[in-house]
């Protein structure tokens, strides 16, 4: 692996622990039982998501819990209306990081397409 994908990768990593760690912390805080599933079920995914990146860097990462505190904050300061669009862009984007690596590590490739559907779901939870 070249300097550079295992830079994407790396932090892809991580990306994926912050993100299975707001989840789980945003889960706990909203109103909504069907949102609070669905942000568990992502939690999970989101970490499965670490493993396949953890494959290829072959780091231990630990979450930063920056995002963890702050979008719980946000959610019960703006409300989900205004929060999980912020949030949908977020996997979005995180679709888009992973398309130079896509070619190479085909594993990241359902990884890439779940972050889609992760979107999707937090969209459709409005």
């Amino acid at each position: 692996m070249n300097k550079e994908d295992m830079k994407i990768m790396l932090k892809s990593q991580q990306g994926e622990m912050d993100a299975l760690l707001m989840y789980e912390k945003l889960a706990k805080v909203v109103k909504d039982k069907k949102d609070a599933e669905t942000f568990k079920t992502l939690a999970k995914e989101e970490g499965q998501h670490a493993v396949v990146f953890k494959n290829f860097t072959n780091v231990v990462l630990k979450p930063k819990k920056a995002k963890s505190i702050f979008i719980p904050l946000l959610y019960k300061i703006i409300g989900k209306k205004k929060l999980y669009p912020m949030i949908a862009k977020g996997e979005y984007d995180a679709e888009k990081k992973y398309e130079p690596v896509v070619a190479k590590y085909k594993e990241v490739e359902k990884v890439k397409n779940d972050e889609h559907r992760h979107g999707d779901m937090v969209l459709a939870l409005l």
